[in-house]
């Protein structure tokens, strides 16, 4: 049912409040949009999968009338509560690239899961707004068909990036998103422009290429896609340009100019963790599916899994160019996933010398039944 607040002089009060509230359960940024304010939303996303931008993913086609209209997903709402919770790094982003002996992890993950510490907050926030105004609520954190970035844009927190995320000009390109579906009809913040102008630093720093046109991305060639949603082998043509990325990507977001103007997130508020900050891809690569899941527990990384995650340890540790690495591939040349298998015969092509790759693949290969596996041991043009 639909309910709206009294009096302009109740409604400043209780965004006032709601405001507070936000700032104090650590959130940097909270704005509102009426659910109606992205109307182009639908034609863009139709767009974007007949495309086949969405690569596997395909759970974005199978909600797509829902993800494309806030009103389709939940036809009582009337007004969207987005908030923004910063996850400024205190380092650089990108220190990792000058070591290819360490890993490199998105720096959204390099903190607790941050469904765990938004969604409980957002609850919390609801909680707020339903006893100073009553009304209908519901919460959602990135897993929901809801297209946070454009109703964020909308509601003013910043505006979507040539590189498609949002950016906000006292954030930068790091922060979270999250939102408060209502049926209180609350006024609405005003939408942000764009201040991208003509700048491409976020297109330019893209290792794979991943941007056919500004403000367009092609999931199918995007590194976070490739280490974090694709299942199976990685394409050949991109695991060079992965390089020493694990888990991830930030090279676009750490590019924009924006981010010289963003404050640092407090580690406290998002719970930090320094065993993610530079790891070793040795000891990673050493880890079996118990040690993974304690070593990620609490972590955004555990949901991909350890045979996934040792897939893309050893693309990393084949692109690290150190010879002595090879203690680490020669025992997954034997794992029992075939992914796995497939990225240590790839890793073991890069580091080991053609008498020794040889000599393993006489050994390993005759018994091999996956498909992809063979092709690992195969010549590569």
């Amino acid at each position: 049912m639909t309910s709206s607040v009294k009096n302009q002089s109740s409604t400043g009060k209780l965004i006032s409040g709601l405001e507070t509230k936000a700032a104090a359960l650590g959130f940097d940024g909270v704005r509102i949009a009426p659910a109606s304010s992205i109307p182009q939303a639908p034609e863009r996303l139709r767009q974007f999968l007949e495309a086949g931008y969405h690569a596997s993913m395909g759970w974005m086609a199978e909600t797509e009338d829902r993800r494309a209209d806030p009103a389709v997903l939940w036809p009582e709402v009337r007004s969207v509560i987005m908030l923004a919770m910063n996850y400024g790094p205190d380092v650089d982003p990108l220190a990792h690239l000058s070591d290819p002996q360490t890993a490199g992890i998105s720096v959204y993950a390099r903190n607790r899961d941050y469904h765990d510490v938004i969604k409980g907050r957002l609850k919390e926030l609801a909680s707020f707004l339903v006893s100073r105004a009553g009304g209908d609520v519901k919460v959602f954190v990135d897993t929901a068909p809801v297209m946070e970035k454009p109703l964020a844009a909308a509601a003013g927190l910043g505006w979507q990036g040539k590189h498609t995320n949002l950016v906000s000009r006292e954030l930068g390109s790091w922060f979270f998103l999250g939102s408060i579906f209502t049926t209180l009809d609350l006024p609405a913040s005003g939408a942000e422009r764009d201040h991208c102008g003509s700048c491409r630093s976020c297109l330019d720093a893209c290792p794979t290429h991943a941007f056919p046109a500004p403000y367009q991305l092609d999931a199918r060639r995007c590194i976070s896609y490739l280490t974090i949603e694709h299942a199976g082998p990685i394409p050949q043509e991109f695991r060079k340009a992965i390089g020493n990325r694990i888990y991830g990507c930030d090279d676009c977001l750490a590019a924009c100019p924006w981010n010289k103007f963003a404050r640092l997130a407090n580690e406290a508020k998002l719970i930090a963790r320094d065993d993610l900050q530079a790891p070793r891809l040795a000891d990673l690569a050493k880890l079996d599916d118990q040690t993974f899941r304690k070593r990620f527990s609490g972590s955004p990384i555990k949901r991909i899994g350890r045979n996934r995650f040792l897939r893309n340890v050893l693309i990393a540790i084949g692109n690290s160019g150190r010879r002595n690495m090879l203690s680490e591939v020669r025992p997954h040349l034997d794992d029992e996933d075939p992914t796995v298998r497939g990225a240590a015969v790839w890793a073991l092509r890069q580091l080991a010398d053609a008498d020794l790759f040889e000599q393993e693949k006489l050994t390993r290969s005759r018994g091999e039944q996956d498909v992809t596996v063979l092709e690992e041991w195969s010549p590569h043009p």
